[in-house]
């Protein structure tokens, strides 16, 4: 195996450097604290942040969709575009019904969402864009929490404090996703130097 230490390729670097924007912008720590103060009651409020967590990861598969070259990575994230416009819809009208709905179609989004998450992540692993352990583990652990999530839909008193949850885990991986690459991208820059 070669040490050999050449520049990155202008795409890759290109989009390293997308890639951390978009880490950092998709950290979801805000939400995740305005929704703990408006998950009580599923009113407008409620709703409307609901809505607006899958659009916003709608908008950040769009661009990422954009910056990606055409691969089949990039045919999944587009489908996770999709599926996120699908679940802001879904969550729309199941915030009109109650908590149970909105876990089971939060839940069911966490399933899918979480599994393209991981299959990206496994594609974009190499030299370029690092070993995406957090993606990785974010990707499983939806996945895990949205079954999770379909069960406590079932049971008694079912609460929304959950998402809080998801989304400040979600926010601290994509985060670390964010720093890892900013580090492997200051690596390459100096071992090219």
């Amino acid at each position: 195996m070669s040490t050999q230490t050449s520049a990155p390729a202008p795409a890759a670097t290109g989009e390293r450097s997308f890639l951390l924007r978009l880490y950092l912008s998709r950290g979801a720590l805000a939400w995740a604290l305005a929704f703990a103060a408006a998950n009580e009651d599923v009113d407008a409020v409620a709703t409307t942040l609901l809505v607006a967590y899958p659009l916003i990861d709608a908008v950040s598969s769009l661009l990422d969709h954009r910056a990606t070259p055409n691969s089949p990575e990039r045919r999944v994230i587009a489908f996770n575009g999709l599926l996120s416009a699908l679940a802001a819809v879904a969550l729309g009208i199941a915030g009109a019904d109650g908590v149970a709905p909105v876990l089971h179609v939060f839940g069911a989004w966490a399933i899918v969402s979480g599994t393209a998450q991981v299959i990206v992540g496994v594609r974009r692993r190499g030299p370029e864009l690092g070993k995406q352990w957090p993606t990785l583990i974010s990707g499983g652990l939806s996945f895990l929490v949205g079954i999770t999530y379909n069960i406590q839909a079932v049971r008694d008193n079912p609460s929304l404090e959950v998402l809080s949850v998801y989304a400040t885990g979600g926010g601290v991986w994509f985060m670390l996703q964010a720093l890892l690459l900013g580090w492997k991208s200051r690596r390459l820059r100096t071992r090219t130097t």
